[in-house]
């Protein structure tokens, strides 16, 4: 797997937590343990992209 189709593949998939998120902080009753995980989770993607991104 080349570096631009693993970046492309960490982008698709923060991406789809980042729906996830956002589904979640609409839905009551969410657990909010389970939202800082899935954001914690956003986090580690984002800095993972931006590190491949500059190497």
């Amino acid at each position: 797997m080349s570096i631009g189709s693993h970046i492309a593949e960490l982008r698709r998939k923060h991406e789809h937590l980042s729906d996830r998120v956002e589904l979640a902080q609409r839905s009551p009753g969410t657990d909010d343990l389970h939202i800082a995980d899935m954001k914690k989770q956003k986090l580690r993607l984002k800095e993972e992209i931006e590190r491949l991104s500059h190497a």
